[in-house]
């Protein structure tokens, strides 16, 4: 009979446990949580995804999002970016310092923080091992052939950064002249690091990265691939400001983040 109670009881658990899930998910879309918890539950949410594509393995990878009063909050060291909770997450001054979380920030906290200062528009870096970009990193190819026009107007030339070890200072030092000039870039024989306005736009210049590399690989299978000329590139430079430009992200209209992201959270529950 006891036994018979305990599945009784975990099947009326299970199904709150669930709904607690839900509802929690619902409040970060509606905007009810501080932006603070919002940032520590996008955090998880990009990470998550990052797993999911295989972007990255293992505890690889890392993200980041800016806060208020010169702080950032960055992924822990020695997690998988799948199984992380937002109560995980650390939060660091500009100077790397620890301020609040109770592991120790991604080893590669300094990378972050040099975008973060060298660009005052930036508010979401996202480091990940995409395997075709990756590849290419490995062997000193960049990828800065405007071959695709898409990747023209959204993403631009994705620069190689000369070798450096993960975690040190001459991994900052290596990424510094490419910053001002590029949205991604390639860490040789590493990886790839995006960033953007949001963690939205920062990871979707991530899957932008590794599309591009697919089809870069796959272009010179097949062939020699056809560069745009000036004057084509011209023409995708105006349809950039024109349209690209101007576009809002999916959380700046109103009403549309918890209807796109509906199937998600119905396919985790």
């Amino acid at each position: 009979m006891g036994h018979w109670k305990d599945i009784m009881l975990r099947g009326a658990v299970i199904p709150l446990q669930q709904m607690a899930m839900f509802r929690e998910q619902v409040a970060v879309l509606r905007g009810s949580l501080s932006c603070e918890d919002r940032a520590r539950h996008e955090l998880v949410r990009f990470g998550a995804l990052l797993h999911e594509n295989g972007f990255v393995a293992a505890t690889d990878g890392n993200l980041s999002v800016r806060l208020e009063q010169g702080r950032v909050m960055i992924t822990p060291s020695g997690f998988s970016k799948g199984m992380m909770q937002p109560e995980d997450m650390v939060v660091v001054d500009l100077a790397g310092g620890k301020l609040e979380g109770t592991y120790n920030a991604s080893s590669e906290v300094e990378m972050h923080l040099a975008i973060y200062q060298e660009r005052r528009d930036v508010d979401a870096v996202v480091h990940a091992h995409p395997c075709t970009a990756t590849a290419f990193a490995c062997n000193g190819i960049s990828l800065e052939e405007p071959i695709c026009a898409e990747v023209v107007m959204t993403l631009g030339k994705v620069p190689l950064a000369p070798y450096a070890t993960t975690g040190t200072p001459e991994l900052t030092s290596s990424i510094l002249p490419f910053i001002r000039d590029h949205q991604a870039i390639l860490l040789a024989n590493h990886g790839v690091v995006t960033y953007g306005e949001d963690l939205m736009t920062a990871y979707l210049r991530m899957e932008a990265v590794e599309h591009f590399a697919k089809v870069t690989l796959a272009a010179r299978q097949i062939g020699a691939p056809q560069v745009l000329n000036p004057v084509q590139l011209e023409a995708l430079e105006h349809a950039r400001r024109k349209y690209v430009d101007r576009q809002p992200t999916k959380f700046d209209r109103p009403g549309l983040a918890l209807e796109t992201l509906w199937p998600q959270l119905a396919r985790r529950n």
